[in-house]
């Protein structure tokens, strides 16, 4: 093979990383995957001798310990003093302690190997933290440790035990419940206290509900008190507080039409016409004979028929004629 001068001089002796000259010494270093005369391999700092001696690595060169520690070593949080080579550095989002220093800003016990929080730039053990800032329970005041399962409605918080229903105690967890006030039901309980129930079966009414004379009812509750056809959305009357559909009131109440025997519904509002004991709809009360309505006009009774003058004076001139 054939080799330039400088390559085959390697081939026979280690150049020096520092000075790249060929190391003649019987001694030299051998450091960083690299050779070095004795007396060159220095603190990159202050040049001095590392061979020997124990030195770090910053940016992959070689540092004594006394320049690495003055120059890039992390100050601590706590003491504002550098953490050196010998001792650990416990970090926390760029943040640096010695080990002694992290503790607890409240208690002051050491936080190695245990659960910490952090607020406002100091950092504090489990306990310090939930009594200092944790969130804390609506019913009970205690702080919501980690695990436990946190209830929300209108801005307050219980835990899950302790989210009860006011009137039985019970608690409520994930099931169904109603507020009231400032107080909380579950649903059988609101039921009970504050439900509408229908005046008539004493039951919840959940939907379909009608009001007759301020009272609640279920729409299939509101019937005619004579055929119990339901009344809601329909035209009825009402006799004695009771409600009836317009035929029964019709044929238990009205008075009946002479002539079509039909009741007179609705008296208040039916136009009718009435004359001694007898009742007729407007468009029933004609002449029985001519059939002309007589509504406003001067009639003469025959029996429990009605007839006009004209047909008065053909009767009358017919009967004496006879």
């Amino acid at each position: 093979q054939i080799f330039c001068e400088r390559h085959y001089l390697e081939k026979i002796r280690p150049r020096c990383a520092a000075c790249d000259e060929l190391i003649f010494a019987p001694e030299y270093l051998r450091e960083l995957s690299q050779n070095w005369h004795m007396d060159h391999f220095v603190c990159t700092a202050c040049s001095a001798p590392l061979a020997g001696t124990k030195y770090v690595l910053h940016e992959d060169r070689p540092h004594c310990v006394t320049c690495f520690e003055q120059q890039h070593s992390n100050v601590c949080d706590e003491c504002q003093k550098p953490i050196g080579i010998n001792c650990k550095d416990l970090s926390y989002k760029e943040r640096h302690w010695h080990e002694s220093c992290f503790v607890c800003r409240e208690c002051k016990k050491s936080l190695l190997q245990q659960p910490f929080g952090s607020k406002h730039e100091q950092i504090y053990c489990g306990d310090c933290y939930d009594n200092l800032f944790g969130t804390r329970c609506d019913a009970c005041s205690e702080v919501f440790k980690p695990g436990q399962r946190k209830l929300e409605y209108k801005g307050k918080q219980w835990h899950e035990t302790c989210f009860l229903c006011s009137k039985c105690l019970v608690p409520i967890g994930t099931k169904s419940f109603v507020p009231k006030g400032e107080e909380i039901y579950c649903s059988e309980c609101y039921e009970v206290k504050f439900a509408t129930r229908c005046v008539k079966c004493c039951e919840v009414i959940i939907e379909n509900g009608v009001m007759f004379k301020d009272e609640p009812w279920h729409k299939t509750c509101f019937t005619c008190n004579e055929c119990k056809i339901e009344l809601a959305g329909t035209s009825f009357l009402v006799r004695d507080e009771k409600a009836y559909c317009r035929e029964c009131f019709g044929e238990k109440f009205s008075h009946k039409c002479t002539v079509c025997t039909k009741p007179i519904i609705g008296q208040q509002t039916t136009r009718f016409i009435s004359f001694e004991e007898l009742y007729w709809h407007t468009e029933c009360f004609v002449c029985v004979d001519c059939k002309t309505r007589l509504e406003g006009r001067g009639f003469i009774r025959d029996g429990p028929d009605i007839i006009c003058g004209d047909c008065a004076k053909i009767k009358l001139s017919a009967e004496i004629e006879a």
